[in-house]
């Protein structure tokens, strides 16, 4: 099997109902568990696309569910 090494992946092919899904799971999974880590990684995740987005987290994360949520 060939190893790749990376630093960074990239979220271009990524739906819509992929991320907020992924954001809902680590938020859930943070506060079941108590386990810090998922909160921070979906901060993390949150803030990396917000500003990509050039919105609020608050604003981003509506603007997710309001597209999810629309099929």
């Amino acid at each position: 099997m060939k190893h790749f090494s990376f630093d960074r992946i990239t979220i271009n092919e990524m739906s819509k109902d992929d991320m907020l899904l992924i954001i809902e799971a680590l938020d859930y999974t943070g506060k079941a568990t108590k386990i810090e880590q998922f909160l921070e990684l979906r901060e993390n995740i949150l803030q990396e696309l917000s500003d990509l987005a050039e919105l609020p987290q608050d604003k981003f994360l509506d603007y997710l569910k309001e597209e999810t949520l629309s099929f």
